[in-house]
């Protein structure tokens, strides 16, 4: 794990608990999300550590245009420019993401198939997988003619590998046994 996993963790669960208590977890990941793409540009990392900018300015950045700035959303931001962890926004998007899933128990998964899917089967995809995680889980389907046939399916951190190419593979390394 590294070290700015370590540093956001308990800043996404600080964040996940603000939002829970006004009832607004899709309003804050949005928040979020808008405050990790801004963070993630090269002149803003520059920006945030520069000393010709002051708190408020730095903050500033971050927030949504019409955020009001004693909103829960303008003084997390300010906590953590006070901590000097605004650079650590990207992944505390990302950690509060997984513990808002993990809360709605809704689960994003991502399937790479050889060849499209019609809607049925992504429905028994849907149902089975459901069914194996006991949440309600979101299809993001991309197609990936390298494996051959079949597909490979990344549920958090679970991979289910059905290709073509990933059992041929698997064969490949039992026949150099």
């Amino acid at each position: 794990m590294s070290n700015a996993i370590t540093l956001a963790r308990p800043y996404a669960r600080a964040a996940f608990e603000l939002a829970k208590g006004e009832q607004a977890a899709a309003a804050w990941s949005q928040k979020l999300s808008f405050a990790a793409a801004i963070v993630g540009q090269s002149v803003v990392q520059g920006l945030i550590t520069s000393p010709k900018l002051g708190a408020i300015d730095r903050v500033s950045l971050f927030q949504p245009e019409g955020e009001a700035s004693d909103s829960a959303f303008s003084r997390f931001l300010m906590l953590l420019e006070v901590n000097q962890r605004l650079a650590l926004l990207g992944e505390i998007a990302g950690l509060y993401e997984e513990l808002r899933a993990d809360y709605e128990r809704t689960l994003k998964v991502h399937v790479r198939s050889a060849m499209a899917i019609d809607p049925a089967q992504q429905q028994q995809l849907i149902g089975a997988l459901a069914k194996r995680f006991d949440r309600q889980v979101s299809l993001d389907v991309s197609l990936d003619p390298e494996l051959i046939g079949g597909a490979i399916v990344e549920a958090g951190d679970v991979v289910i590998d059905g290709s073509l190419r990933g059992k041929l593979k698997r064969l490949r390394a039992e026949l150099a046994q």
